[in-house]
């Protein structure tokens, strides 16, 4: 077996890919060997390092997740197939589920959403299951429908000097995995880092499990303001950061007043936008990386690659680019792909898919340090912003 297949075993990440009932799956191995260079030149830029297996296996050891083969880890999106390929749709929250008997257009899909999903799937083809789970707000992707893409950068007011990550104001909108851990990392740099949620639509990993959220959240303020009553703070928030991390559809934001159109761009800073796919839909690791065709290989079709690979993959590639903007002088929107990111993943060679040597689970990371409670350091928050220079705080 090679070195990389030895690394990926001993991740957990192998104890995460391939059939449940089968052989664990090697054949993207080098996925963790190309992390893991690209976290060693992060960690450079950053001042620590960055243990890129822990990254992305540690979801898995805290909530104790094993491989499903074409079941995500966590449960919530499937690989399921169509008349035409093979698609993945998530259905991770109560509005995703209740979405289901439309998308299928029939009743049968109350109480358990699979098998009348797995059913209508195999009558249609894959443009069409897109097309409506669209329209409907569900997050799906045709397999290896995303072609690997460098992220896309466009000027945001003037260029700076170049400067690092010691003492710089984030602000991090994202939830979730991907946009949590770019600011997490920024964080243990040197950044002050102040993650900002709405009291009625908080992180969902809040209320999930604690240790993952303290992993994500656990060196960043807590500023908690309604995005539609209390814009205004947000907004001067928002003026006053040198970088802001978004990771939800444009539209969400820009109705308010909230992007980076309605924010002046003052000299240097960076407006970091995470998305699922090119186009706005909505996206979760485990479809994303399905789009990217980052999978595993099983028997009579593909099967899920780890847990919600796409998640840390792009956190990762996330910090380096907010890095390189910095070297450059920032004055950048910058905008990554989560299913390009998966897709540059996926062309790297691939290796013997299986084995019959145990593997063991991964890992749990090390304890992180507790998150603030939801809006503990509002007022905090408010007094960094007026030191920035905003009278109307």
């Amino acid at each position: 077996m090679s070195s990389a297949a030895s690394v990926w075993g001993s991740s957990g990440l192998a104890y995460l890919t391939g059939l449940p009932d089968g052989p664990p799956d090697f054949s993207r191995a080098n996925v963790l060997t190309h992390a893991q260079r690209v976290a060693a030149a992060v960690g450079g830029r950053l001042g620590f390092a960055i243990d890129a297996a822990g990254l992305l296996s540690g979801r898995a050891a805290m909530l104790g997740l094993t491989r499903g083969g074409r079941v995500s880890a966590g449960r919530a999106t499937r690989l399921l197939a169509a008349a035409d390929g093979w698609c993945a749709i998530t259905l991770s929250r109560p509005d995703d589920v209740a979405a289901v008997p439309a998308l299928v257009q029939s009743d049968d899909a109350a109480g358990d959403p699979w098998p009348a999903l797995r059913r209508w799937a195999a009558t249609q083809s894959l443009p069409a299951i897109i097309e409506r789970a669209t329209l409907l707000d569900l997050p799906a992707a045709r397999l290896g429908e995303a072609v690997a893409a460098a992220p896309r950068i466009r000027p945001w007011g003037a260029r700076g000097p170049a400067r690092g990550i010691t003492g710089l104001l984030v602000a991090d909108l994202s939830s979730m995995w991907a946009g949590p851990l770019c600011g997490q990392l920024l964080a243990r740099a040197g950044a002050t880092v102040v993650k900002v949620e709405s009291p009625s639509r908080p992180d969902g990993t809040r209320a999930g499990n604690r240790a993952f959220f303290d992993w994500m959240n656990g060196e960043k303020l807590s500023y908690c303001v309604d995005f539609d009553r209390q814009a205004g703070y947000l907004r001067e928030l928002l003026a006053a950061a040198d970088v802001v991390i978004e990771g939800s559809r444009p539209a969400a934001l820009t109705r308010r007043g909230l992007g980076p159109d309605d924010v002046a761009a003052g000299t240097g800073r960076i407006w970091l936008r995470i998305k699922g796919y090119a186009d706005s839909r909505p996206a979760f690791g485990d479809d994303a990386a399905v789009g990217g065709a980052l999978v595993g290989v099983a028997a009579n079709g593909p099967v899920f690659c780890g847990d919600a690979i796409a998640d840390p993959l792009t956190g990762l590639e996330a910090t380096r680019v907010v890095a390189d903007s910095l070297g450059r002088g920032g004055g950048e929107l910058i905008e990554v792909s989560m299913a390009a990111v998966a897709a540059g993943y996926a062309a790297l060679p691939t290796q013997a898919s299986a084995a019959d040597r145990p593997v063991p689970p991964p890992p749990l990371p090390p304890p992180a340090r507790p998150a603030a409670r939801l809006g503990a350091d509002n007022e905090a928050v408010r007094q960094i912003v007026a030191q920035r220079g905003c009278l109307s705080c």
